[in-house]
């Protein structure tokens, strides 16, 4: 599996900018480009031809749709591909951020085992491509906007709408937050536990200084007892 530990800065830095001698030309939105080895973006109508998916040798496809468009915009080919289908809403108020990782996880499960993805909505411009950026923006450890701009050099036409864009920079916090969180688990627990031992210590030591250091005997005194002087007389 990629990730950005496997590249030098030159080498991550070749892989932002894309290939340069492609020229874009309006039809190619009606298919479908690789972002990464194994990993393709396009619109609905590249996952219609039964033939062209073989020949991509596609063996997952993302179905991302908005919920109206159900009747059109589904699984054509279920006998051939393992599909994962997400009903979302193609606007600004979507919360994207809930629904991408079932997607990440079918993603990174079908390329560990050698297969190929299509991550597509309808029309590949806004809807599908959000999930694409912030994929590609964890695998690479990327800003998000390395990630847009990776995605962009691949796919000319993109332009997720506000709502979307403002999530994609959300993202880059979480995703970085989560990763640091990975790196060091122990710390925070180890500092705490620390800290609970410090505590019970200087419990101990109150308790010392509230004890007396020297616990006195309370003498027990016997009462005098008259001496009858004429006792000894006979």
């Amino acid at each position: 599996m990629f990730n950005n530990g496997d590249l030098t800065e030159e080498q991550l830095k070749n892989v932002v900018q894309g290939p340069g001698d492609v020229e874009w030309k309006y039809e190619m939105r009606r298919e479908c480009q690789q972002i990464l080895p194994g990993l393709l973006l396009g619109p609905f109508v590249a996952s219609k031809s039964l033939e062209t998916l073989q020949s991509l040798n596609i063996s997952h496809i993302v179905c991302i749709r908005d919920q109206k468009e159900a009747f059109s915009v589904k699984p054509r080919f279920p006998d051939h591909f393992r599909y994962l289908v997400l009903d979302v809403e193609d606007n600004e108020e979507q919360n994207l951020i809930r629904l991408f990782p079932s997607a990440k996880a079918f993603i990174d499960q079908a390329i560990a085992n050698g297969g190929r993805v299509l991550v597509h909505c309808n029309g590949g411009i806004s809807l599908s491509p959000a999930f694409v950026v912030m994929f590609v923006m964890q695998h690479y450890a990327l800003s998000w906007e390395d990630a847009l701009h990776m995605v962009q050099n691949r796919r000319y036409c993109i332009s997720p709408n506000g709502g979307f864009l403002t999530q994609i920079k959300e993202y880059e916090a979480i995703y970085r937050a989560n990763r640091a969180v990975a790196t060091y688990p122990a710390g925070p627990r180890s500092a705490r536990r620390k800290r609970e031992d410090d505590d019970d210590e200087e419990d101990d030591r109150d308790d010392d200084r509230k004890r007396p250091l020297v616990e006195h005997a309370v003498p027990s005194f016997q009462p005098m007892v008259p001496v009858d002087e004429f006792a000894m007389e006979t």
